[in-house]
């Protein structure tokens, strides 16, 4: 993985954007200290990524989604069918950026970027 994130800057990749998925997941801190090793600034779609080092998040709510997927548990256990369900989606998105990222990267974040911000970390 180390040899992917050291060829980004020679390839000129302005930054990455890492997607959900359970090999990243369960590789958080792994993928953080290579982006800061190689200073390559990236975004990841879950809060955690930002919390654990990342430079930003911009995602669905986990915690709204956690929400939506316990109604519709409830909903099949009290007999409707899952086919017959409609596809809900997550409606509130959030921004996290980390700060602390930010500065070691040599970044400076826009102060209206700053403001629309669900959480900064500092």
């Amino acid at each position: 993985m180390a040899e992917a994130f050291a060829a980004l800057p020679k390839l000129g990749a302005g930054g990455l954007v890492v997607e959900i998925a359970p090999i990243f997941t369960t590789l958080m801190d792994q993928l953080a200290a290579l982006a800061l090793r190689y200073r390559v600034p990236t975004v990841y779609q879950l809060r955690e990524f930002a919390v654990r080092g990342g430079l930003a998040s911009y995602g669905g709510d986990q915690t709204e989604s956690t929400r939506m997927v316990g109604l519709y548990v409830g909903r099949i256990l009290k007999g409707e069918r899952p086919a017959a369900l409609p596809v809900q989606q997550v409606t509130k998105i959030e921004l996290i950026l980390n700060l602390k990222t930010a500065k070691a990267l040599g970044i400076t974040v826009p102060i209206t970027l700053l403001g629309r911000a669900d959480e900064v970390i500092e």
